[in-house]
């Protein structure tokens, strides 16, 4: 039996991409986790932020946030390309606990509040 795994996934897009263009990393992002066998539970577009210190020569991205649900352990060629992609200033993924991850209603239907 396959055990699904709750995963919270955060990219910083480089602030010299377009807003225009947010959309498309959105969904570049999107399709590598659904390719790695991933469903997307939610995605949360934080838009632009200023940080708290320079990254990159950077002062500011724009962050965006996905609730993912997985049967495999990590998603590693994602995060391989995030590492790799010069759109994305950072990245972190990490699982959620099994307790947080049932309380958002990722491994079925949401129980309302």
């Amino acid at each position: 039996m396959d055990i699904s795994r709750a995963y919270e996934l955060m990219i910083i897009v480089d602030s010299d991409v377009d807003d225009g263009d947010i959309d498309a990393v959105i969904s570049r992002v999107e399709g590598l986790v659904v390719d790695e066998g991933g469903r997307i539970a939610s995605t949360d577009n934080w838009g632009r932020r200023r940080f708290a210190y320079e990254i990159q020569h950077k002062l500011e991205g724009t962050y965006v946030v996905w609730e993912i649900v997985t049967e495999s352990a990590g998603l590693p060629n994602t995060e391989r390309q995030l590492r790799l992609a010069d759109d994305i200033v950072r990245h972190k993924l990490f699982r959620l606990p099994e307790s947080e991850a049932a309380r958002r209603g990722l491994f079925g239907e949401a129980v309302p509040a």
